[in-house]
């Protein structure tokens, strides 16, 4: 059967050392440090829950450069998240980890959530998820633990460590499997740190997690 228009080209990201790493879905956690639980209203160890990207919401940003993202429409409030990504490789395993922000309409979801809607207007649109290159867990290990930050115009604004994360990377795999049929190529977006905040046009955000190539990203 012949195709009616061109089918989109496959969403792949860079691999350290080599390779193109497939990307089939983008799981993100919420909520899943304490303090950033706090802050956003809430306390205590709550069953982890889930909500998704599109993969047209990643921007590849390589090591070493500054990546792009426009100030996205409808909002005002545009706020920076930076997190572990887990990539998942054949048999759902951890095939590696990269860096990425989960830039989200704060203002957007922040309606729908007292309208009772999802949250997808305030978390779902294009350029939502820069990241930078996945590195594999060969060259990693497992990351349990290590600083992971945020800085805006060379400014702290998050801090935290991968040991305070709620539900942690083999507890959140679990419950996922619980719910969806794990694939090689999908993206776990895994919870960020406390300190949240607005971004504005033109200014740059730089985020890090030990172990992990640096990522920087302007909004245009």
């Amino acid at each position: 059967m012949s195709l009616v228009f061109p089918a989109p080209a496959p969403v792949t990201l860079p691999v350290a050392g080599g390779g193109s790493y497939p990307v089939h879905r983008i799981y993100c956690v919420g909520r899943n440090y304490a303090e950033h639980a706090q802050e956003m209203g809430f306390s205590g160890r709550e069953p982890p829950f889930f909500f998704m990207k599109p993969n047209d919401a990643l921007v590849p940003v390589a090591e070493g450069e500054t990546g792009s993202i426009a100030y996205p429409s409808l909002t005002s409030n545009l706020h920076h998240e930076v997190e572990l990504v887990v990539a998942l490789g054949p048999g759902a395993r951890i095939f590696g980890y990269a860096l990425g922000l989960d830039m989200t309409r704060r203002d957007l979801q922040g309606e729908m959530k007292k309208q009772g809607r999802p949250w997808e207007i305030g978390k779902a649109f294009e350029q939502s998820a820069p990241i930078g290159p996945i590195v594999p867990i060969a060259s990693t290990g497992e990351l349990n633990a290590g600083a992971i930050t945020l800085d805006v115009n060379g400014q702290r604004r998050q801090t935290g460590d991968l040991k305070d994360l709620i539900w942690n990377v083999a507890e959140t795999l679990e419950k996922l499997a619980d719910a969806w049929t794990l694939q090689a190529g999908d993206l776990i977006f895994t919870g960020t740190p406390a300190g949240v905040g607005a971004v504005a046009r033109g200014d740059v955000m730089q985020a890090h997690i030990d172990g992990l190539p640096a990522l920087k990203v302007r909004v245009a």
